[in-house]
């Protein structure tokens, strides 16, 4: 005999209402469910909610240090939606961004005290260049061997961190560093121009805003776009209409690995200001969530990057302010994407409370 209570009902169409909710809601759950986890580790959840979402944003500098962590992560999630709406499924982001680190760090090493700013620009270059070329082995493998991306990409990760060790403790050591693993400072010439006085924002801001105008041209505006979801949806669609899915997967591959290769340059001639071990930050995997909260809008990741940056701040500032473990950074960001995985149930279905057959005949 059936039971009552509540069901899932399919829709017979997509909820547009939720489509946009389910994020809003994840991020209610998140909220909630951090509340409790404070709780249990003996924290007041009052000032753990203060630390995370009231302190990255109280202050002009506070905006600021929010804008600068959101930046790289912006970036690199605009590229990784262009691979995402493609069905290219590129996780290897991580490693595109070390690379791109890697090569605008070359760059900036052959900078001298008399070299001019115009050096600012071959190192974003390199940048671009250091995360298309990593992100093209990915394609190759993928065109010439029919090689799975995803795991070629991730794997890519481990090479890159290894190529960036190799450097820092190898030949680009700075013989003056008391035999830290990190390159000499860059010279002043090669740092990325800053928006303002007292703030770490850097021009990178603009090359974020310019990149979500143009990604949402490209996609939504463009003939090259359309073809480029079609290509990498439904490859026999595609060709039946003249377009390659071939040059969909090579165009989303090295689009994502440019994008995350400037942020990387962006990174290590901006508020770094030089090349360490500690480059690797997780922004290519964390980008990955603010592409999907964002829903793979350009418009919707920005809000999604400036949250995700939230975490970012709000872990460092519970581990300094509440003796909590910086990695409480990464539960947060977990807790969100499984929340929205979650919540995106109710946008091809509804909840609907149904009664037993028993309860039903009764009158």
């Amino acid at each position: 005999m059936a039971k009552s209570g509540l069901k899932l009902e399919a829709r017979p169409q997509p909820s547009r209402a939720w489509s946009y909710g389910s994020p809003l809601l994840a991020l209610l759950v998140t909220v909630i469910i951090g509340v409790i986890l404070f709780a249990l580790l003996g924290k007041d959840p009052v000032r753990g909610l203060l630390v995370f979402f009231w302190e990255p944003i109280k202050s002009g500098y506070a905006l600021g240090e929010l804008v600068v962590k959101a930046t790289p992560l912006l970036l690199i999630a605009l590229g990784l939606a262009v691979c995402f709406r493609s069905n290219v499924w590129n996780i290897g982001a991580e490693g595109q961004y070390i690379l791109g680190a890697v090569a605008a760090s070359g760059m900036a090493l052959l900078a001298e005290k008399t070299t001019g700013g115009w050096i600012v620009v071959p190192i974003v270059l390199a940048g671009i260049a250091g995360g298309m070329v990593w992100a093209g082995l990915t394609a190759f493998l993928r065109d010439k061997f029919n090689a799975n991306e995803i795991l070629v990409s991730l794997m890519l990760v481990y090479v890159a961190v290894q190529v960036l060790g190799y450097l820092v403790y190898g030949p680009w050591k700075d013989p003056l560093g008391y035999n830290f693993p990190q390159t000499k400072t860059f010279e002043a010439a090669t740092r990325i121009p800053r928006l303002f006085d007292g703030s770490r924002m850097s021009i990178g801001v603009l090359f974020a805003l310019v990149g979500v105008a143009g990604v949402w041209i490209f996609l939504f505006r463009t003939r090259a776009g359309f073809a480029q979801q079609v290509g990498g949806l439904a490859p026999a669609a595609s060709r039946y209409a003249g377009f390659s899915s071939r040059r969909a997967l090579w165009t989303a591959l090295l689009v994502s690995g440019g994008m995350a290769g400037l942020a990387g340059a962006l990174e290590v001639a901006g508020p770094i200001g030089q090349l360490t071990p500690y480059v690797p930050a997780g922004y290519g995997f964390a980008a990955i969530i603010v592409a999907y909260v964002g829903r793979l809008h350009p418009v919707g990741m920005v809000f999604s990057a400036l949250l995700m940056s939230m975490f970012y701040i709000g872990g460092e500032l519970a581990q300094s302010r509440l003796g909590l473990p910086k990695s409480l950074t990464g539960v947060f960001q977990g807790l969100l994407l499984f929340s929205l995985l979650a919540c995106d149930t109710l946008v091809n279905y509804r909840l609907k409370w149904v009664k037993s057959a028993a309860a039903g005949g009764k009158k």
